[in-house]
């Protein structure tokens, strides 16, 4: 098994990294699960290079209730050196452990030529994507207050349908192998009224831009309760000759290859015997069960 969705980032305001030791630890609780391969993909907002290259894009949607919230967010969490954090990777890479160097590349609408040529600067392993935001609405900010009323004063399908759009630019996009949590707009618990229409342009989105999809079980606990992606969707997904790479998104050290034997299973029933695992941006098919 592999777990191709790991942070690694400093819970402060300095770019002191997490050390080897640390790292060493995510590979021990990983092999407890069974999970012998690790990629670590911070989030590409935390670094003041990404930033610097994107810019405060925020302002151009407008005033929005969330806008002031969005500018605080990047205020605090781009503070870091990418370079720092490669160069961590590498060294623990160097040291014989059993990771990758990745990042998971926030979407940035009509930005995203930019950040590739950016990230291309780097010797990555593999690049993972995601969408977390539409115009300044971190829709999947569960313990934000102003966050979540949104969704009680949006027409929930119209938020289904943005976020499609938005994870078809990202995969059309060539600017990452693999996308994350594909279905990650239902986590907090709202249902678009025919998940299926917006599950089928994410699977054609996917199948055109020839990338894996990440079967996680971060989902598991938040209010959503259930997988990404949900079963509907992985059928979809199967059906199209995907790829797919299996994740804990782990925030912290006891998250590690959470329930990666079930996200197996969930996989093996549906004819999935080989997962995808990345070297140089490179794709190259494993057992599903062992590395």
């Amino acid at each position: 098994m592999i777990d191709y969705h790991l942070h690694l980032w400093p819970h402060s305001e300095s770019s002191v990294w997490f050390d080897l030791d640390q790292i060493a630890k995510y590979c021990d609780e990983a092999a407890t699960h069974g999970v012998t391969e690790l990629a670590l993909t911070e989030h590409a907002h935390r670094f003041v290079d990404v930033m610097s290259t994107v810019g405060p894009f925020w302002e151009r949607f407008g005033h929005e209730p969330t806008s002031p919230i969005m500018a605080e967010y990047f205020d605090f969490h781009a503070r870091n050196s990418l370079e720092e954090y490669v160069n961590l990777a590498q060294a623990a890479k160097d040291q014989g452990l059993p990771v990758k160097i990745g990042l998971e590349v926030d979407y940035y609408r009509g930005q995203m030529d930019e950040v590739s040529a950016l990230l291309a600067q780097y010797p990555f392993d593999v690049l993972i994507g995601s969408v977390h935001w539409l115009g300044t609405w971190q829709f999947d900010d569960i313990d934000n207050e102003v966050q979540m009323h949104e969704w009680s004063v949006r027409d929930v399908d119209r938020c289904w349908a943005d976020y499609a759009e938005a994870l078809e630019e990202l995969a059309a996009s060539n600017s990452v192998d693999v996308l994350a949590h594909p279905d990650l707009i239902k986590v907090a618990g709202f249902f678009s009224s025919n998940p299926a229409e917006h599950w089928d342009r994410m699977a054609g989105a996917a199948a055109s831009a020839d990338v894996s999809i990440e079967c996680s079980s971060a989902g598991w606990v938040k209010p959503v309760g259930e997988q990404y992606p949900a079963e509907g969707f992985l059928d979809r997904l199967v059906a199209g000759g995907l790829t797919f790479t299996t994740a804990s998104d782990a925030h912290r050290l006891e998250r590690v290859g959470e329930r990666a034997g079930d996200l197996a299973d969930l996989l093996e029933a549906r004819g999935v015997s080989e997962l995808a695992t990345y070297t140089n941006r490179q794709r190259h098919l494993v057992p599903l069960r062992a590395l």
